[in-house]
């Protein structure tokens, strides 16, 4: 996945939206089926609790299959990349310690996936404005640019593809 520069504004105003849409979804989606399934099926004891968690499932797998029938939406560009972005990001995470040592032993693809996971996470982070974390970013960046200049090589996030993790 290729790092793109995306509107910040159109991002959030987009998010927002989309969140919105899905919490007023869930609900009247959920309320709607769990009260018809009550009303089919009506218990003695006045327990429906089943019903109501029915309608909450239905009301899940209804806005997810939207979300994905829609990713691909003009209105969805700079929503689903995030989502992309998060995901190709979680993946590299839970690989770190491993791509770690091996950017220690001075392997380019392990420095590679670090920069663009630095590189992809300053983003995001910028987007949510999450500066909190960005002076611990400034250093790992840091410690990855001495390594890279210890082993006299040049690292860029444009050269990341996912394969690169299937050696670690």
């Amino acid at each position: 996945m290729t790092l793109i520069e995306i509107d910040k504004a159109r991002y959030r105003k987009h998010l927002n939206q989309v969140i919105v849409a899905c919490v007023i979804a869930l609900t009247a989606i959920s309320l709607g089926v769990a009260q018809l399934l009550i009303y089919l099926f009506p218990d003695a004891d006045g327990s429906h609790f089943h019903w109501n968690l029915s309608g909450v499932v239905v009301a899940c797998l209804i806005i997810a299959g939207v979300l994905k029938k829609y990713k691909s939406h003009s209105f969805m560009t700079e929503v689903s990349y995030v989502w992309d972005l998060k995901q190709a990001l979680n993946k590299i995470t839970r690989k770190m310690s491993k791509l770690k040592q091996a950017a220690a032993n001075g392997e380019v693809e392990a420095m590679t996936a670090i920069q663009y996971s630095y590189a992809g996470s300053r983003q995001l982070w910028q987007l949510d404005d999450n500066t909190i974390t960005m002076d611990d970013l400034a250093l790992w960046q840091s410690e990855l640019d001495a390594l890279a200049s210890k082993y006299q090589v040049e690292i860029r996030a444009e050269n990341y593809h996912e394969s690169i993790l299937d050696k670690y």
